[in-house]
């Protein structure tokens, strides 16, 4: 499958079935610290990148395999809202199913009405904001020239104060870059305009774009997430299950590596089997030279061989 990958773990939304709306990898920004690797096509116009039809037919062929999942999400191999499929895509998965729909997005184009109207058919919004200062801004990051930081913001407080679904604001937190007192207390002003259901307080936990890209630690993120207010906290690890899944499982770890590197912990929960079948299926797949292993901090990840020359 091109477009339709998992169902993935995620510390938000329990066991979510992604929608990939792109190719890899378009995006409004290249932020330091993202799993997928550098932007290759980073543009603000919005475009039609897939086939939705395919998309759809997709959707369909997976879902009747049961996955039992908590959202169908739209994320994967950039930002999502840069496709004008978006709000036809949303209203083509409400034909074929009952489960909810999140879109994952950066914000950078809440300033597009069509935009804001398209996310109007969603159920829950997470849009980022991981800078206001310009400068932090750029350093994390690495925008299109055409994007503003307060204009985004302004932005993301209309769509919420419209919204008749949840917004849930995520901020990403990277050592050295915006954990500092001012650019925190940037952020809780820019928090208190947007008035989410919730603030999500995460920091870099994949292997980032940018080498050398750190996390900060627990203690200090508990502190931000007390500065941001009473609906701030720090995003959990996952914790979800499933009941076994019915398809092909080399096949769905495949598509959630090229979306995200993966550990045997993510594999065994996002399709249902004990870490140590997950980890048989992994090996099978290393010796099959499919994927190739990433130490991020004390962790192993999986990625498909072929994600460096696609990032390089």
């Amino acid at each position: 499958m091109k477009h339709v990958f998992g169902p993935v773990p995620s510390r938000r939304l329990g066991l979510s079935l992604g929608i990939d709306l792109l190719t890899p990898k378009i995006c409004t920004m290249d932020c330091i610290y993202c799993e997928l690797g550098p932007t290759t096509d980073r543009r603000i116009e919005r475009g039609r990148f897939v086939d939705l039809d395919e998309v759809l037919d997709e959707l369909k062929t997976r879902l009747a395999d049961d996955p039992d999942v908590d959202f169908i999400t739209f994320s994967g191999s950039g930002e999502p809202t840069l496709s004008l499929d978006l709000g036809p895509a949303i209203d083509g998965i409400r034909a074929v199913t009952d489960a909810r729909i999140a879109v994952l997005t950066n914000g950078s184009l809440m300033t597009d009405p069509d935009v804001r109207k398209a996310l109007m058919r969603a159920d829950i919004v997470i849009p980022s904001v991981d800078a206001v200062s310009m400068q932090a801004f750029q350093r994390i990051n690495r925008p299109h020239p055409g994007l503003d930081p307060e204009a985004i913001i302004e932005a993301t407080a209309a769509f919420t104060a419209e919204f008749d679904g949840k917004v849930w604001l995520e901020t990403v937190i990277v050592k050295g870059m915006n954990d500092d007192l001012q650019e925190v207390a940037r952020l809780a002003r820019a928090v208190d305009l947007i008035s989410p259901a919730r603030i999500q307080v995460n920091t870099v936990v994949r292997p980032p774009a940018v080498a050398g890209t750190e996390a900060v630690g627990d203690g200090r993120l508990h502190e931000i997430a007390d500065t941001l207010g009473p609906h701030a906290g720090v995003i959990a690890p996952p914790s979800v299950q499933s009941h076994p899944f019915a398809g092909d499982s080399a096949e769905v770890i495949i598509d959630m590596a090229a979306r995200r590197p993966v550990t045997v912990g993510d594999i065994a929960s996002a399709l249902g089997i004990s870490p140590g079948e997950g980890a048989k299926i992994v090996g099978s797949l290393l010796d099959s030279r499919r994927l190739e292993v990433v130490r991020h901090g004390d962790l192993l990840y999986y990625v498909p061989i072929a994600r460096k020359g696609e990032g390089s």
